[in-house]
């Protein structure tokens, strides 16, 4: 995004125009953003040549998945409807990865059915589940165990996966275990060591620790993974003051760590892939005030956006046209939803405002349309991606009929 003359654009597309066409709240997602984003991930971890799997949780768009395929990236997916989504956008079955904690019997057979690269197990009563479906269908399935490595990522305690007290994965006892029942089963065919320790990590470190504690347990294993899937979590940056992952230090890492182990590399990417590729383009309904605050109140709320509510997470706001004004008071961007916690932000000394104004708050292609909800009977808004000049819808507005 760039203001031309005052104005905000997204690519070559005028912000205010789009509004008008499309009527707001809408995702607007930017082509040339997420190019670049792709681009720059392989180029960062080209030398080991990982498998990129984009995590469909982060952004579950059949239509942006479909772009996103087409620079040879498949897809981590933690649910039947996910792995559905992947395989209408095109995406390889062998290049999809199926983890979370709780799959169903008809999501684990469903997964077998369409031979996936890897079922990534967290339990031993999931592993019984495969070997007892796999069976009856007579095939061997390939399957990877999902290690809790007790590794603090350093990020929000809502996102962290990898410390013991979270549900993720089996501790180093239950993985030896399981390990040598793998070796014994007719049915499974362990292929892969996964690993995730969170989400949004901006220090290379620990992930540095990560690795060491993987490369002592492969070797006390003594076991040969073809795949070593080391999850997602690259963070990025959604205030101006953020630092960002240093992608060169994690290569420089695994770079060591596969000196002692020929394996191939997984990533899982999501939020690195499209969080700041996207949008929400919000106007101003009133403007409410108060002897501290004034209450900006948008058509936008909690239910198109719940990462604020959710993680107290904070996005950039800007104004899509630019005066040059400064308002003397604090202003507090809030929804039209009957909770407290529907507010985006609070900002001081931001643009002077007024009602029908448009605003833009960034970095939302994340986690933004993906947590999205019906809360009290709101349609879900449209979906736009723009390429320089050009307007693709990729998802229309619900209607409320349909709803109802």
């Amino acid at each position: 995004m760039k203001y031309i003359n005052k104005s905000l654009f997204i690519e070559n597309v005028k912000i205010e125009d789009i509004a008008k066409k499309f009527n707001t709240p809408i995702y607007c997602y930017s082509y040339k953003q997420l190019k670049e984003n792709i681009i720059n991930f392989k180029k960062n971890f080209k030398s080991f040549s990982p498998l990129i799997c984009f995590a469909i949780k982060s952004n579950t768009n059949v239509n942006l998945i479909k772009e996103i395929r087409k620079f040879g990236l498949g897809a981590d997916v933690v649910s039947m409807g996910e792995l559905m989504v992947a395989l209408k956008a095109g995406v390889n079955p062998k290049k999809i990865v199926f983890s979370g904690v709780g799959k169903t019997s008809s999501e684990i057979s469903y997964a077998i059915d369409k031979n996936i690269l890897l079922i990534n197990a967290e339990s031993k009563s999931e592993i019984n589940e495969i070997e007892r479906i796999a069976k009856s269908k007579n095939k061997i399935i390939d399957i990877g165990i999902r290690l809790n490595p007790n590794t603090d990522a350093k990020t929000l305690k809502q996102i962290s996966t990898g410390k013991k007290e979270n549900k993720f994965g089996v501790d180093e006892k239950t993985f030896f275990d399981l390990v040598n029942y793998s070796k014994l089963s007719k049915n499974i065919n362990l292929k892969c060591l996964s690993v995730h320790i969170g989400s949004q990590i901006l220090d290379y470190r620990p992930y540095e620790k990560m690795l060491k504690v993987l490369d002592k347990i492969i070797k006390k294993s003594n076991y040969k993974f073809k795949f070593i899937d080391l999850g997602g979590g690259m963070g990025i940056s959604y205030e101006k003051n953020n630092k960002k992952l240093n992608y060169q230090k994690y290569n420089i890492a695994i770079k060591k760590f596969l000196k002692n182990h020929n394996s191939k590399i997984i990533f899982e990417p999501g939020r690195s892939i499209v969080g700041n590729t996207g949008s929400l383009l919000s106007k101003i309904i009133y403007i409410k005030e108060n002897s501290k605050k004034n209450f900006i109140i948008l058509d936008a709320a909690m239910n198109d956006l719940m990462r604020p509510a959710l993680y107290g997470a904070n996005h950039r706001t800007l104004p899509v046209i630019k005066t040059g004004q400064t308002s003397k008071k604090t202003y507090e961007f809030v929804g039209p939803i009957c909770e407290s916690t529907d507010k985006f932000t609070t900002l001081k000394k931001f643009q002077k405002l007024k009602e029908k104004d448009l605003i833009v708050m960034c970095d939302v292609g994340a986690y933004g349309v993906s947590l999205s909800s019906n809360y009290n009977v709101r349609p879900k808004p449209t979906e736009i991606l723009i390429k320089g000049s050009k307007i693709n819808v990729i998802k229309k507005r619900q209607k409320l009929e349909d709803l109802i």
